[in-house]
């Protein structure tokens, strides 16, 4: 080392071992967001496409990107291509960053010759499906926040300002409604136990967690979720969504019926419908068309039978499921509308009820003084 850097004449007046800086290992980022996925293959496209060679386009994607845990990932995938390997078999190393969609249609990219193309589409899917679970998360984060927002407040009010008042209360002598004795009596039980209360509360939170991570609770979740009235049918619509752009897109990078729905069931993002698909699967492989197979499970809507008979009939099958998951990306864009608007007035309702009870109980005793006095 010394000898390179006295080549290049730089003087070395010292040498030492850099120190590691201590790290938390669970604060250790080791995750790859779907956006920087999309934009590294847009962006590897390009490149391709521009008759770069493919390790010099991955030296300079990895130089590029600021995700430390994506850089490195890089470039190993990049000293595997050097070493030989075909990109496909580099990336599939790695299956938390690239699962088995995105390396399929790597591999038929490089198979056709046609790898600028396949990554173009993996691009345009993984876009489509960050904008569908955006709205999704519009759909949720909404009310739970304003319900998490009336829930702190009604607590607030229960541990702090309420004691005030019943204070006052007791001071007066005053005859209290049976409402208000039961707003004090909870606020007593909740300042008595609110470090237990606050505790009970995370330990079923972790409970809920680990038991969502069970085959078992996360089929009861899942099937919860989708018999929820209005709720349930946006899940669906995005699940119907996810089938049919990931089924098309598959069909359309060469990747075969039987994989295309194995891998296409693994991406469903809810275990219902997931199981719905493999039962497709297996009717398929014993002979049956897509169309039998979607119309037997009972799950999925008439029209994507029928759009898919129309494909299976034409040989557009994979242009016709895009345009299912085209109609059904509208679908979900108008069913978040309706649930938002819907939800409105409701939530309303339910924050104006939970604080105005509250407020309402102590002027009660108020007003009966008052009225006593005239």
């Amino acid at each position: 080392m010394t000898r390179v850097l006295q080549r290049e004449q730089i003087a070395v007046s010292a040498i030492a071992v850099k120190k590691e800086l201590f790290k938390l290992p669970f604060l250790k980022r080791e995750k790859i967001k779907m956006k920087e996925l999309a934009v590294f293959s847009r962006q590897l496209s390009v490149l391709i496409d521009a008759e770069l060679p493919l390790i010099q386009s991955l030296n300079i994607l990895s130089e590029q990107t600021r995700n430390k845990y994506f850089k490195a990932l890089l470039t190993r995938v990049r000293e595997d291509v050097e070493a030989g390997s075909s990109l496909n078999q580099a990336m599939r190393k790695f299956p938390k960053a690239f699962d088995d969609l995105y390396c399929n249609l790597v591999a038929s990219g490089e198979q056709s010759g046609s790898l600028d193309v396949m990554l173009q589409r993996l691009a345009e899917y993984i876009e489509k499906i960050v904008k569908l679970r955006s709205q999704v998360k519009q759909a949720m984060i909404y009310p739970s926040a304003i319900l998490i927002f009336s829930i702190l407040v009604a607590v607030f009010l229960l541990w702090k300002v309420i004691p005030i008042f019943a204070s006052i209360f007791q001071e007066l002598n005053a005859q209290l409604p049976f409402l208000t004795l039961g707003i004090i009596k909870a606020s007593n039980f909740l300042q008595g136990n609110i470090l237990y209360l606050f505790l009970g509360i995370v330990g079923l939170i972790f409970l809920f967690r680990y038991w969502h991570k069970t085959q078992q609770g996360k089929w009861a979740v899942d099937h919860f979720l989708l018999r929820i009235p209005m709720f349930g049918k946006l899940m669906a619509k995005v699940a119907i969504s996810r089938v049919t752009r990931t089924l098309g897109t598959l069909l359309s990078g060469g990747v075969s019926m039987l994989e295309s729905l194995k891998i296409t069931a693994s991406t469903a993002g809810n275990l219902v419908i997931e199981k719905s698909v493999m039962d497709v699967r297996r009717q398929v492989s014993e002979g049956r068309s897509l169309t039998q197979s979607f119309s037997a499970t009972g799950r999925f809507p008439f029209m994507m039978s029928q759009m898919v008979s129309v494909g299976e009939a034409t040989g557009t099958l994979d242009q016709m499921l895009a345009k299912l998951a085209e109609f059904y990306d509208d679908e979900v864009s108008a069913a978040v509308a309706s649930l938002l608007s819907a939800l409105e007035p409701l939530l309303l309702i339910v924050v104006g009820g939970i604080v105005g009870g509250l407020i309402l109980a102590m002027y009660l005793p108020i007003f009966n003084l008052m009225s006593s006095i005239q």
